[in-house]
């Protein structure tokens, strides 16, 4: 094998300037066998296109376009260089998950959106005029809601309590040679059956039962009002708080042809006229002629019998009956006030049964209820049961008033506890209520069994600044 080194000729530039070009020393290697040197195009041919991996998107990959040409000058081997730099970023940029399925989805149609709020409702689009026009002539307009007839303004009024109570304060201001036809008549047409009850029942509030009397016997004139027993029935209930009822002579057979809602009023009457004595007479002919009256009737009269301590015999049998029936349906007030009497006659057994059976119905006991059943316990002397339900009232966020304080405090005062006690009457201040004599006597004789000789002088002096004057030798 000859070989031929050649060296090339260099040229030399002056001091201070910059080499322009420098020529490259190659080294030939020849071998003995002449080849034929290929065409131009020939001389360097691309390398065969390899079939792509499957699996791979052609999209996310950029073909390598590098030749293996050689670049005889600075310039071509900078961007060698640059391109080598490219390619290698290129190899280390890694696309992520998201990138891909978001470039891929570009192909297969939806683009997936990130998990948002899945029951999102888009609006329906706004109908198109062309689409919701009715086909055929146009229609006439209608009138307006405002413009009602006068149907929809009898249904207005009949029932409106400001025109009715306006009625009855109309006819008043009559004078007394003036009928109530000359308001009554004008508005005639406007009244229905049962209109005229509130009517009524205003003018006995406002001391008028002649006046209400009239306004009745004006209604049975009229055969759209009458035959109503809503109006006899208020009719009734005003003339007998007033004492001015004539039937008192023949009442046997006047409630035995009255109707339940009749009887009701009439022994609501006797007991708001303050004659218990004709109540618990029509009472007393109810029961004999087996008429069933609602249960807060019976909560009346055992609140009025529950004033005499002498009348308490007569509480017994009417706490029966209502204990005897199925369908017993009392409130929160006529529980309360039947729990009240119970307590008094010392039936604290009635009390806490009442309690259980208004707490089963599933309805929320108040503060007055709570603290008669506290009350209850104490006056039996259960004060650990009286705790019990003072913790349950605590729980329910039951706002205390000053008589809920005022019982509570005696439970502690009973029980010896010092602590519960002073922040419970410190809660009451707190709560905006005056101290009463007997709260600050409570505190006083709790003060006076713990030896809290100082603080027995400063609730003196408290009690004294209030108006209250607490024997001086409890503190000597």
């Amino acid at each position: 094998m000859d070989c031929t080194v050649s060296f090339l000729s260099l040229h030399f530039v002056p001091l201070g300037r910059t080499l322009c070009r420098n020529q490259i020393i190659t080294l030939a290697a020849n071998s003995n066998r002449r080849r034929k040197n290929p065409t131009k195009n020939l001389r360097y041919p691309r390398r065969d296109k390899l079939p792509p991996e499957f699996g791979v998107n052609l999209f996310l990959k950029k073909p390598n376009t590098t030749t293996t040409e050689p670049i005889h000058d600075d310039d071509k081997e900078l961007n060698v260089e640059e391109s080598d730099e490219e390619e290698r970023n290129l190899d280390t940029d890694v696309w992520e998950s998201d990138e891909i399925d978001a470039i891929s989805s570009l192909f297969q149609g939806r683009i997936p959106q990130k998990p948002g709020k899945l029951d999102r409702e888009r609006p329906l689009p706004l109908p198109s005029p062309h689409k919701i026009r009715p086909l055929g002539l146009p229609t006439l307009k209608r009138l307006p809601a405002m413009v009602s007839t006068r149907g929809s303004m009898d249904k207005k009024l009949y029932k409106s309590p400001s025109f009715l109570v306006g009625l009855a304060r109309e006819i008043s201001r009559l004078n007394p040679d003036e009928d109530v036809s000359m308001i009554l008549g004008k508005w005639v047409h406007f009244l229905r059956k049962g209109s005229l009850s509130l009517t009524i029942k205003e003018l006995g509030q406002m001391g008028y039962p002649e006046r209400a009397l009239q306004t009745f016997c004006w209604a049975q004139n009229q055969p759209h009002l009458f035959p109503d027993d809503w109006i006899l029935a208020s009719t009734i209930e005003v003339l007998a708080r007033k004492n001015e009822l004539k039937v008192l002579f023949n009442l046997n057979k006047f409630t035995g042809s009255a109707s339940r809602g009749v009887l009701e009023a009439l022994i609501k009457g006797f007991l708001k006229g303050g004659n218990l004595r004709l109540a618990w007479k029509v009472l007393a002919i109810a029961r004999r002629d087996k008429r069933m009256l609602d249960p807060s009737i019976y909560t009346k009269l055992i609140m009025e019998l529950g004033k005499n301590p002498d009348r308490y015999r007569h509480v017994v049998p009417l706490l029966d009956e209502l204990g005897a029936r199925d369908d017993l349906n009392l409130n929160s007030q006529d529980c309360t006030a039947i729990m009240k009497v119970c307590a008094k006659m010392g039936k604290f057994e009635v009390v806490e049964s009442l309690f259980s059976w208004f707490k089963q119905s599933g309805s929320q006991p108040s503060v007055v209820m709570y603290t008669t059943v506290i009350h209850s316990r104490y006056a039996e002397m259960k004060y650990r049961e009286a705790l019990e339900l003072v913790w349950e009232m605590e729980a329910s966020n039951c706002l205390f008033d000053l008589p809920a304080y005022r019982v509570v405090i005696k439970v502690f005062v009973a029980l010896n506890d010092l602590s519960r006690a002073v922040r419970y009457f410190s809660k009451l201040k707190e709560a905006g209520f005056s101290p009463t004599f007997g709260l600050y006597k409570d505190m006083l004789e709790i003060y006076m069994a713990s030896g809290r000789i100082a603080k027995c002088k400063e609730i003196c002096k408290e009690a004294e600044i209030a108006g209250f004057t607490l024997h001086n030798h409890l503190v000597s």
